[in-house]
């Protein structure tokens, strides 16, 4: 009972101090500056080259612990159970600009809802995809897994190819039809299980796809419902967290018998980290955009500080979790999100070093695209049988190895781009 006393009083003074600091705003009020963006991408290109190097940490040895994710039933935090969240975050902080550029051009809330089902849905069928890719039978399948890995690929690439550039409109309608025969027929002869209890595709989890796209529909469709009103995403923010932390102290035992029907995806703990984002990109706009440095810097410091010490402060309630998604491990991301994404702003927007990260700037403006050319190479690498020597996937060597594979994917990323090859939704 002192531990839910605790958490109450904390959850009260959070909200306390979230009323005091809070801009009054609304949608058709904000100022839309493309150059403010920049700054995002930058954000985003970086947590994607963190997001391939510690996927690529697989194909290493004898490196560090906390560079990789901690193991479930260990306290703690490594680089990879980061990486995850802050993406949540960067979509969160995008979603006001889409939504805003699209209200100024005049679209209609049934436009703007249905293009936003059509991203989620675009992400999470990629994701049940991958997903299954964990549990495929080799001796069950028609394809070798390697194959079906790359063939997916390519069918996700022919659906979602961004067509803008192309003036025939007979190319989109093309490749679009491919792809989904080509997905539809590899889900068709798709295996998975063991010989003793063989599977078709089903839903394990939703996959990293698949979690972004259900944070980014539900953050999305609560941002237009809210009108982006600054007071109301405080709320929403408040109510996802308070989920997640009523789920954990046990307070929603009552109606788990609802779960398998109507039930917040990660128990509202990834769409909180998403929403923070987006309240965080609100104050950039309404704040930073308007000379307002001191509001906005006081801010940025009281939101990060604040979650960082509820994070270490209900550690010992339900430790620090990646997986099952703790409260803790949500703040504390959320916090370092937030300094993380003060610094650039102070590299990129005050001392205007944007060049420094025009290297990596494909993978910002790619995104989808950078992802996903792993899943060719590691596919067409186990396919030849072909391996580096141990000596160059262990300890520093290893990692050194990793960094220069990023780059090389984030450069393919880049070459394929000015071919106009990549995928938007």
């Amino acid at each position: 009972m002192k531990q839910i006393s605790f958490v109450s009083r904390m959850i009260s003074s959070a909200s306390r101090v979230l009323n005091f600091i809070k801009p009054d705003m609304e949608m058709t009020q904000v100022q839309v500056t493309a150059n403010r963006r920049y700054v995002i991408d930058v954000f985003r290109a970086l947590t994607m080259f963190l997001m391939i190097f510690v996927n690529d940490l697989w194909s290493l040895r004898e490196i560090p612990p906390w560079l990789g994710h901690v193991p479930s039933s260990v306290d703690g935090l490594g680089l990879a159970d980061v990486v995850f969240p802050m993406f949540l975050f960067i979509v969160g902080l995008s979603i006001p600009y889409a939504i805003f550029n699209r209200v100024k051009k005049g679209d209609s809330n049934a436009s703007i809802i249905s293009h936003i089902l059509v991203r989620s849905l675009a992400l999470i069928i990629m994701g049940v995809y991958h997903v299954n890719l964990e549990s495929y039978n080799r001796e069950l399948a028609i394809l070798p897994k390697p194959v079906w890995q790359i063939a997916i690929t390519v069918g996700f690439f022919l659906v979602w190819l961004d067509f803008s550039n192309y003036k025939n409109p007979n190319v989109k309608k093309v490749c679009q039809r491919l792809g989904i025969v080509l997905l539809i027929a590899l889900a068709a002869i798709y295996r998975g299980g063991t010989l003793d209890e063989p599977q078709w595709m089903r839903f394990h989890w939703w996959g990293i796809l698949g979690l972004i796209g259900w944070g980014y529909l539900i953050v999305s469709l609560l941002f237009l419902w809210c009108k982006g009103n600054i007071n109301w995403l405080w709320v929403m923010f408040s109510a996802l967290l308070s989920f997640s932390i009523f789920e954990k102290l046990g307070w929603l035992e009552g109606i788990k018998f609802i779960r398998p029907y109507v039930w917040l995806i990660d128990n509202g703990a990834l769409p909180a980290i998403c929403m923070a984002g987006v309240i965080v990109s609100i104050y950039f706009r309404d704040y930073f955009a308007k000379g307002k440095l001191v509001s906005f810097w006081s801010f940025l410091v009281s939101f990060a500080v604040g979650n960082i010490i509820l994070g270490l402060l209900t550690r010992p309630l339900w430790g620090i979790h990646k997986i099952g998604s703790s409260p803790s491990w949500v703040t504390l991301c959320i916090g370092i999100s937030i300094f993380t994404f003060m610094l650039l702003i102070w590299l990129v927007e005050i001392q205007k070093k944007k060049e420094w990260f025009s290297w990596i700037k494909p993978a910002g403006t790619s995104t989808l695209t950078c992802y996903l050319l792993p899943y060719i190479h590691y596919g067409l690498l186990s396919l030849s049988g072909l391996t580096l020597p141990l000596f160059l996937r262990t300890g520093g060597i290893g990692i050194m190895k990793s960094l220069i594979y990023t780059l090389i994917i984030i450069m393919l990323t880049g070459i394929l781009e000015k071919f106009r090859i990549r995928l938007k939704i």
